[in-house]
């Protein structure tokens, strides 16, 4: 039987106990255990760190007796003596002391683990996950989920004292298009109704702010139902702002005053404000990405104009086609980036949409060029001249239609850079993308799409193009981007009623589809919207990267996998006919699943 705590009250968490000569009680789990026989040395662990407990032969026989029966993940409390340690241990903050036990307690008994819980584990991830509650019992996923409610507290801080208003938004909302797939909940009062899962608080934030509540804040839970990746899960948090009476610098600032504050309390980092601002295509331009990471250099170049009229048809053809010839740097990578090397970057940029990659690889006193045949002298020149090519650099060059070059060198511009290790990872470059695209075309429906939402607002100068070339509408739209992940999206929103309804259209929405989809949010325009706009702040992926973790399921307690199960609580799963009866629902099998 366990003992119970009666009479012991916890005074200390483990990782606080520095000072010698006082008494103290703590409680935790056992991380291990060394019995030399007539001295025990038991090392607690709870969610601040670690500190050893002693017995030897002065201490009270039952409870020698206890220690020598604790094993790793015992769950005790011990009241001692804070004394000064013969072997101290400097990588600890408690490796000074011990606490000389004179009271121990085991509260709960523990089977051998189906893994060791250690920090640096080889254990299947699978495996872990399944035991969740073991493996959060790990230092660092701790300090992960404790940096994560850290972000969560100075977001609340910093907004209050700006003003901002805590509203909850429902969970249970009406389907309507966001870019992904809605999760559905069947209703049982309403059979054959459904609501869904909220992608955003989208349009609940903009009726807050017709409403009158001028600042709203949000964190906010968010379900998107689409393929996961290790910066995606299908439950996220955001922390979700709207502001009234403002235009986009108020947005950028207050967004700004709260990375600059987060980062100096919860990591000790200044981030310089103003944050650099790139447009949309500025950025793909010169990194081939809306989402770039400038912690390195190896911009994308433009050579267009030298090759436009060599003899090298790929070149030629993919100008006169409307094209571009442009190309990467990867300086000092020559003995890195072998032929071979390059024949994979070559199979991985036909994998992403190229036709193929041109190179310069420059080892000997003259560079070896894939296309050097087909060019003169003076020709090649320029182009080492114009890329600022030298002995030991490598230079990949793709040519064909701008989105297609723009993409691939993007990518390959990252792909290289983890290759050669330069990335520094201490380093957090954070960046406004602004002036994106209104609309994008869809290729499979033949049609524009709203790159953001259609609730964005058009820039002014742009407004003459809605209905003569959507192509050129440029949206009051930004994105915040830290070390080339998107952590926010936002814009200043549409509350005119007549260019809403004229912004639905452009998107090809008929009046019916306007109505069923958004009728409730074009009525309230009708009675007066302050101006607005705001964004939403990915807390889990801001949480990644402040904890330098590989994985959004490091820092989320309890995490989907890439098939968006859980493993550890086995859901997805099915229910009973009795509960899909009262849904008014028949379960039918795809055949793939049989």
């Amino acid at each position: 039987m366990a003992d119970n705590m009666k009479g012991l009250k916890r005074t200390h968490y483990c990782g606080e106990v520095i000072k010698a000569g006082e008494t103290v009680t703590v409680g935790g789990y056992v991380d291990t255990v060394r019995n030399k026989g007539g001295i025990i040395f038991i090392v607690l662990r709870d969610r601040t760190g670690v500190v050893q407990l002693t017995f030897n032969e002065t201490t009270d026989k039952a409870v020698f007796e206890k220690a020598s029966s604790c094993h790793s993940e015992y769950v005790l409390m011990a009241k001692g003596e804070v004394r000064e340690r013969e072997s101290k241990n400097d990588k600890i903050p408690t490796g000074h002391v011990e606490i000389f036990v004179d009271d121990l307690r085991i509260l709960a008994k523990a089977e051998t683990t189906p893994f060791e819980i250690v920090d640096n584990t080889n254990t299947n991830e699978e495996l872990r996950l399944k035991y969740r509650y073991l493996d959060l019992r790990r230092a660092t996923l701790q300090k992960n989920i404790i940096t994560r409610s850290k972000i969560a507290k100075v977001a609340r801080d910093y907004f209050y004292e700006n003003g901002f208003i805590e509203i909850e938004t429902p969970m249970m909302i009406k389907s309507t298009p966001e870019g992904a797939r809605d999760y559905l909940v069947p209703s049982r009062v309403h059979n054959g109704k459904f609501y869904a899962l909220p992608q955003s608080p989208q349009i609940y934030k903009q009726l807050l702010m017709i409403s009158g509540f001028d600042r709203y804040i949000q964190l906010a839970r968010c379900f998107r139902d689409e393929d996961l990746r290790a910066d995606r899960q299908p439950e996220f948090t955001q922390i979700d702002l709207e502001m009234s009476f403002v235009d986009v610098e108020d947005i950028m600032q207050m967004a700004e005053g709260f990375v600059s504050r987060l980062f100096k309390e919860v990591l000790d980092k200044d981030i310089p404000v103003p944050l650099p601002r790139y447009t949309y295509a500025d950025a793909m331009n010169r990194f081939g990405s809306d989402k770039p990471d400038t912690r390195f250099g190896m911009e994308i170049q433009d050579i267009s104009d030298i090759v436009k009229d060599c003899g090298f048809s790929v070149f030629t053809s993919a100008i006169e086609n409307g094209g571009s010839v442009r190309a990467i740097v990867a300086e000092n990578s020559a003995n890195i980036l072998t032929r071979k090397e390059i024949d994979k970057l070559t199979e991985h940029a036909k994998g992403i949409g190229a036709k193929g990659l041109a190179y310069i690889r420059w080892v000997e006193d003259t560079p070896a060029c894939s296309f050097a045949k087909f060019m003169k002298e003076e020709e090649l020149s320029a182009i080492y001249e114009r890329l600022g090519a030298k002995k030991g650099d490598v230079v990949l060059i793709v040519a064909d239609k701008n989105s297609t070059v723009l993409s691939t060198l993007g990518a390959l511009r990252l792909k290289v850079a983890k290759q050669l290790d330069i990335i520094p990872e201490d380093k957090f470059n954070f960046l406004w993308i602004t002036e994106f695209p209104f609309f994008e075309w869809n290729e499979e429906t033949k049609h524009w799409d709203a790159m953001h939402h259609p609730f964005t607002m058009p820039m002014d100068e742009c407004l003459e193009y809605l209905d003569t070339d959507p192509g050129k509408v440029r949206a009051k739209a930004y994105d915040l981007v830290l070390n080339g992940v998107e952590l926010s999206s936002g814009s200043i929103r549409i509350t005119d009623f007549e260019l809403q309804q004229k912004m639905f259209r452009a998107l090809g929405l008929t009046d019916e589809e306007i109505e069923k989809k958004f009728g409730f949010l074009v009525d309230a325009y009708r009675y007066g919207a302050a101006p607005h706009g705001g964004m939403g702040i990915g807390l889990d992926r801001l949480a990644m990267i402040m904890c330098g973790a590989d994985s959004l399921r490091d820092v989320t307690a309890f995490p989907k996998v890439q098939n968006a199960s859980e493993l550890m609580s086995a859901c997805p799963a099915e229910v009973d006919d009795e509960s899909l009866d009262a849904l008014g629902i028949k379960v039918v099998r795809k055949e793939s699943e049989e």
